[in-house]
């Protein structure tokens, strides 16, 4: 680069003494080279990238065009300025005003790309990144990185001295870090939950201190349920972080088991109560043909047999409705079979009779 710069300043020599028609001459030669890399960059390369299966790399070309067009303008803007020899200060200021405009450009193209490349993952809905959360971290972290870059970038253009601002900065990140302990313990109990990934959106939680719903954000403060009233709990990371988890939702399938219980007096025939109870579940649309229901005959209770219908229903979400169904279509089909559901009763057998006394 340096050398092609040096033979178009050797050419500009050629144009005769005058400064200033020199850094025109290389202006416009800049200007002529971004509209030539504009176009290989959109014939070439683009043609290249259409072919893929993927928008990435074509939305790619597309933003790169105006960068770096701009960038060499820019460049030719600031050989120019040097060319003519403008005073100190004057030079000093055009060439930093340059710099910070390429910053802004390459900034704002960075800054694209990043949300594009989000935009085109999260499209994805089968990925970890989208289904732990993870992606919404790490958009965070790199829109962070970025800013810090440019804001680095900014004082290296104006030749500021950035020692006494990383030590200012250090003292200042000392004093937040003790002012402000519980929103750090919030912070990394966040990243903690979205790097292990006990729970993703929209999976069915019960948290230790008894609080139940559908998860419908997971930030790096808090984490946010929805219950079955419609209400909003936000429950910080910090705390959650440190409590028992029962995620209904995890394993292989969302798939949720549910238990109803029911007795049958003594002298029923168990294999009739089996039958209306495995007849109850295949009524019911929403229990779930794989894994088949099943009915267990649990125990020989104080009053009755105790027998348990076991069946799976699509989301732990509706375990409270389909029991309320199960129940009642259980209590109708033992009132059509003639199946008796006994009730606690106690037998009170009287040895001896007090004697009557005389009147």
């Amino acid at each position: 680069m340096n050398e092609v710069t040096a033979q178009i300043e050797k050419a500009a020599e050629l144009l005769g003494p005058n400064l200033y028609v020199q850094a025109a001459f290389i202006a416009l030669v800049f200007v002529i080279v971004g509209k030539i890399a504009e176009w290989i960059l959109s014939r070439m390369i683009g043609r290249v990238a259409r072919r893929s299966s993927t928008e990435l790399d074509d939305k790619l070309v597309e933003l790169s065009h105006k960068p770096i067009f701009i960038s060499f303008v820019l460049l030719g803007l600031g050989m120019a300025t040097r060319r003519i020899g403008l005073p100190g200060a004057a030079e000093f200021a055009t060439i930093g005003a340059l710099k910070t405009i390429a910053i802004l450009v390459w900034y704002n193209f960075f800054r694209q790309f990043t949300n594009l490349a989000v935009q085109v993952v999260r499209d994805r809905r089968t990925s970890k990144l989208v289904q732990t959360g993870m992606l919404q971290l790490l958009q965070n972290v790199v829109k962070v990185a970025m800013f810090a870059l440019f804001v680095y970038f900014i004082f290296l253009a104006w030749r500021i001295d950035l020692t006494a601002w990383i030590a200012s900065a250090g003292i200042i990140g000392l004093a937040l870090s003790f002012a402000a302990r519980d929103t750090l313990s919030n912070l990394f109990a966040g990243v903690s939950i979205v790097a292990d990934a006990p729970y993703k959106t929209g999976d069915f939680i019960i948290i230790e201190s008894g609080e139940r719903g559908i998860v419908t954000h997971i930030g790096l403060r808090s984490t946010r349920l929805m219950t079955r009233d419609d209400v909003e709990i936000t429950i910080p990371n910090g705390v959650i972080g440190n409590a028992k988890i029962i995620n209904e939702a995890g394993g292989p399938s969302q798939k949720h088991r549910i238990r109803t219980a029911v007795g049958a007096a003594y002298g029923s025939d168990i294999d009739k109560v089996i039958a209306t109870l495995e007849q109850v579940a295949a009524d019911n649309e929403e229990v779930c043909e794989h894994p088949a229901p099943r009915v267990r005959f649990r125990r020989f209770g104080d009053s009755s047999l105790d027998f348990e219908l076991l069946c799976w229903i699509n989301r732990p979400i509706d375990r409270g409705r389909l029991m309320h169904e199960l129940n009642c279509s259980v209590y109708k089909a033992f009132a059509a079979s003639d199946i008796q559901i006994p009730f606690p009763q106690r037998d009170l057998h009287v040895r001896s009779m007090p004697a009557a006394s005389a009147p």
